[in-house]
């Protein structure tokens, strides 16, 4: 047995081991160097351009459909497989998928275990719950499948390095669901921000909901039966407590078992990535973190400023201000000759009638949900073998960024932060936040 079988069956589990073994080694046997799928490769190893990818989905809630409702659109995508631990989720997903293909093809899993396994699926969608992101991505990278992941991707800084780490040791083609980056008013502005236009770039808003430190358990109830919901998967890595149908329903969010940086990635793993991508700093993140009663302050080694707005949690105590006139996620780029914001619902504000020349005739409103392009983007990928848009590198980064800031806030303090080690400068407290010590599972 060779390093990357012990390595995945490890991580894999005590899950049919006899089944993890034979898939596991023909992956090995078959693989190129590379360890690209065999399906998607044509001649001198390039990706034949006429071939289908077939795609697994790990997780189907109500933010999975959004995407793969738009994915069953793709000619040369066809989804095969969906693996989720509750019984009328993987049901209902069936039913989307075998009607939009008019055929009962789409194969159930309860373990996505045994969807990994599986040598003709070449990537997987994941829109699990925040705890599995990270686990299951890695997973799926060491079984050779390229993979398109919510956000956020990690619910710590080191599940974020070592996502991040795994996709480039295994030559994996990785997109973060951050795909604002590939909405059209999103790109506009920021188009003004690196074409010059608004002068020399100094501040940034990036709105977030105002975080939460929450860890308290529902009383337990009786769990249902494995084939129903399958309660020790649904953990998956994050610490055992007692079922209750209200996690299973969303309550989890804003837990800190289950959620990732007291809910500040909410957003911020969209917003703060479009600061990163506006100020061209996908290559480092901020230095400094300070905690303020209406955000977080933090600075560029540059100088640059990032603010990061606390807005109400619309989950919570309803206020009309978490919502801008510009809808949710709204940023700000602010330069010494003029400001350009944007939100989900399209509209595009500049600070003066000059900007307004500068942006494009006829421009479409399309609300920040949209994933069309972004999906688009992430299957051009695999056949080109060329980064995304929202690539590991660029994800691990914006995403340590909005940790950080939380942690910041969780202490109540400033926080200085070494790009380069990912680790903060003299405050022990703060690393020991940087990771958490995952469940066995299995």
């Amino acid at each position: 047995m060779n390093e990357f079988e012990k390595k995945s069956l490890t991580r894999i589990g005590s899950y049919s081991r006899r089944k993890v073994l034979s898939g596991v080694a023909a992956t090995v046997a078959g693989a190129s160097f590379s360890v690209v799928p065999s399906q998607v490769l044509g001649l001198a190893g390039q990706t034949a351009a006429n071939e289908r990818i077939n795609l697994g989905v790990i997780g189907i809630g109500p933010r999975c459909t959004y995407d793969l409702t738009s994915i069953l659109k793709f000619e040369d995508v066809r989804c095969v497989a969906i693996a989720d631990v509750q019984q009328t989720r993987r049901e209902a997903g069936k039913k989307l998928v075998d009607t939009a293909y008019g055929n009962s093809d789409c194969k159930l899993y309860l373990d996505f275990r045994e969807l990994l396994v599986r040598q003709d699926i070449d990537a997987v969608l994941i829109a699990t719950g925040d705890r599995w992101h990270a686990a299951a991505s890695i997973l799926a990278a060491e079984a050779g499948k390229d993979v398109y992941s919510e956000k956020p991707c990690g619910i710590t800084i080191r599940d974020c390095q070592q996502l991040s780490a795994t996709m480039d040791s295994q030559n994996r083609i990785f997109q973060a669901g951050t795909q604002r980056r590939s909405v059209r008013n999103f790109q506009v502005a920021v188009d003004l921000v690196h074409s010059g236009k608004l002068g020399k770039l100094h501040t940034m808003h990036a709105s977030v909901y105002t975080p939460v430190l929450d860890n308290a358990w529902l009383p337990a109830e009786k769990q249902p039966a494995r084939d129903v919901i399958d309660w020790n998967m649904w953990l998956g890595p994050a610490p055992w407590r007692p079922f209750n149908q209200a996690y299973v329903n969303g309550k989890w969010r804003g837990q800190w078992d289950f959620d990732s940086g007291a809910r500040l990635l909410d957003w911020g793993a969209h917003t703060v990535d479009l600061c990163q991508w506006a100020s061209q700093s996908d290559h480092t993140m901020p230095i400094t973190y300070e905690p303020m009663e209406s955000g977080i302050h933090c600075y560029y080694e540059n100088g640059v400023k990032l603010v990061i707005d606390f807005l109400k949690d619309p989950f919570g105590n309803r206020d009309p201000h978490y919502i801008t006139r510009l809808g949710t996620c709204p940023v700000r780029f602010i330069g010494d000759e003029g400001s350009v914001e944007t939100g989900d619902n399209g509209e595009i504000v500049v600070s003066s009638s000059k900007l307004e020349k500068e942006l494009p005739e006829g421009l479409e409103r399309i609300r920040g949900l949209d994933v069309s392009e972004h999906a688009r983007n992430f299957f051009d990928s695999i056949r080109s073998r060329r980064p995304t848009v929202a690539n590991q590198n660029v994800m691990r980064r914006s995403h340590i960024a909005c940790h950080a800031a939380a942690i910041a806030w969780i202490l109540q303090r400033k926080l200085r932060l070494d790009p380069d080690s990912e680790r903060f400068i003299d405050d022990d407290s703060a690393n020991s936040l940087i990771s958490r010590s995952p469940r066995v599972w299995a």
